[in-house]
């Protein structure tokens, strides 16, 4: 017969370790809430520097000359001054670029009677640069307070002292955009062959059926309107092989000569 001996004090091991204290419990189910709170402090610190941040760079982009306007640059002209463009740009120095209104500067620039376009553009991080295209003069009209250019468009732009060399005079009661006679002369100089531009000496408009080109060589030809200006070309070309000193082209169809 076997006796089995148990020793006191001892107990299944299981059963300890199945077993966890109240307190144990406790502490293990507060540490997730502790890493929550932690990560939200963090998310909202993060943040809040993050707006302080762009807010301070926000303030040195506008409000300081960290890119504030340091030079203005202006193309090269032939007859506007740049002190002229500087002083109508009004262009405050320092002041950040990113505020500047290019398109008010362009408005301003452009009310330079030789301006025919402009442009206004930043060239980072400190600088303006101005680009002008002049207004480019086809003949020159003589009025009572002096001599200006005349560009494409009937605008007379610039005063010059003394009939510039190699540009037609224009005769016209009233040079203007809106005048049909001064709309029909310029359509006829910038119509004609380059070869006969380069002859004519005068260009008279009584009216914008009524053209008239007086050429160096003394010959006058009668153009009539600025319509059908290839086909009066050709005829004309075909006529100034002629003898004679009044050439009427107003009517391509039936052109005469006379002396």
């Amino acid at each position: 017969m076997t006796t089995t001996r148990k020793r006191r004090g001892t107990s299944d091991p299981r059963s300890v370790r199945g077993r966890r204290s109240d307190t144990a419990r406790s502490a293990t189910a507060k540490r997730p809430k502790r890493k929550i709170r932690w990560k939200i402090v963090r998310r909202r610190a993060v943040a809040v520097l993050s707006v302080l941040s762009l807010l301070g760079l926000g303030y040195l982009l506008l409000f300081t000359p960290m890119v504030g306007v340091k030079a203005v640059e202006v193309g090269k002209t032939t007859r506007i001054q740049r002190n002229e463009v500087v002083e109508l740009a009004k262009i405050p120095m320092l002041r950040s670029m990113l505020l500047l209104d290019t398109d008010a500067v362009e408005q301003r620039v452009a009310t330079l009677p030789e301006v025919d376009s402009v442009s206004v553009d930043r060239s980072w991080p400190s600088t303006v640069r101005i680009e002008i295209t002049e207004r480019e003069p086809i003949a020159y009209f003589a009025a009572y307070d002096g001599i200006r250019l005349v560009d494409r468009e009937g605008v007379p732009f610039h005063e010059v002292a003394t009939p510039p060399k190699g540009l037609p005079h224009l005769k016209v009661r009233t040079v203007a955009t809106d005048d049909p006679a001064t709309r029909a002369a310029t359509r006829v100089l910038t119509g004609i062959p380059r070869r006969l531009a380069e002859r004519v000496d005068t260009v008279v408009a009584s009216s914008s059926v009524d053209v008239v080109l007086r050429l160096s060589t003394g010959k006058v030809v009668h153009w009539g309107d600025a319509e059908r200006m290839g086909r009066k070309s050709r005829v004309l070309a075909v006529l100034l092989n002629r003898p004679g000193r009044v050439y009427d082209v107003s009517s391509p169809e039936l052109p005469t000569v006379s002396r």
